[in-house]
């Protein structure tokens, strides 16, 4: 393969809600997480961030929602742009009051309350009042009935698809027009991930969420979004419209499992010269 040239995405710079330029982010004033890691997201779309464990999707994540404050790490070099306005300096509360919602990585649900005061604690930037939050809640309900069955359940005790469910209603709540999925599959059952990918959908459908959806289920992720990003050592190696990359032969190998007869091990010399193209 030749090595794929990192584009503009798939809409353009003009028409993008979010647009992510060329950002380096660095750990601790000394490691180097992300190198130029440049990404959009138009309005209304789902944009895939793929790659393993460790390539730097959920640092690219908590960069766009302003997050790495937390963590000791540093945005040092690009831009990041939302609705043509740099996010950068805003904190995170503002950054919300914008329209971005981050679902960390691991649910992160209240485990000492009940899913009902879950879903309330995503209204705290509301100033809209009690009853158009509580209209918010019959919503949530309404994509995710199996936590209505469990409204006055404590959220440490209920399943962990369900508490998957209570994060993303509970960032629902804010009245969000973009949402980051950070691993929404994860610790899941493949029945579970597709009604949850199913939800999501609807999610941008019904609602008009734009979605950024970082995920390691990658044939998943290329069935739901539009677009797609891959990285690989905290580089974009390869981006194009998610039914292209899908059938793309090195997306394939590298991350779906799928080969010819020729197919080679994630060990083999072939994978390494490989990747060594893809990021030089």
């Amino acid at each position: 393969m030749s090595e794929a040239p990192v584009t503009n995405g798939a809409n353009g710079a003009a028409q993008a809600l979010l647009s992510v330029n060329n950002i380096e982010v660095i750990y601790d004033h000394v490691i180097l997480v992300l190198k130029g890691v440049s990404l959009e997201v138009p309005r209304g779309g789902i944009v895939a961030l793929l790659g393993a464990n460790g390539a730097g999707k959920t640092t690219t994540l908590k960069s766009i929602s302003n997050l790495l404050g937390a963590e000791r790490g540093d945005v040092t070099k690009g831009s990041i742009l939302y609705d043509g306005i740099p996010v950068q300096s805003l904190d995170p509360n503002d950054l919300v009051r914008r329209g971005v919602i981050q679902v960390m990585e691991g649910r992160h649900c209240f485990p000492h309350l009940t899913v009902d005061e879950n879903l309330l604690t995503g209204a705290y930037t509301r100033r809209d009042g009690g009853a158009a939050i509580r209209d918010s809640v019959d919503k949530v309900y309404e994509y995710f009935p199996r936590l209505k069955e469990r409204r006055s359940a404590l959220a440490g005790y209920i399943s962990g698809g369900e508490q998957q469910m209570c994060a993303i209603g509970r960032a629902l709540m804010s009245n969000p027009s973009t949402m980051l999925l950070d691993e929404p599959s994860m610790g899941l059952a493949p029945q579970l991930v597709e009604e949850i990918f199913e939800i999501v959908k609807r999610l941008n459908q019904q609602e008009g969420v734009s979605i950024l959806l970082a995920e390691q289920n990658t044939n998943m992720a290329l069935r739901y979004a539009d677009y797609g990003y891959i990285l690989e050592s905290g580089r974009v190696v390869m981006d194009g419209e998610a039914k292209d990359l899908a059938e793309n032969e090195d997306v394939k190998e590298f991350y779906l499992g799928v080969a010819g007869e020729s197919r080679k091990s994630f060990r083999d010399v072939k994978h390494y010269k490989r990747r060594k193209r893809w990021l030089a």
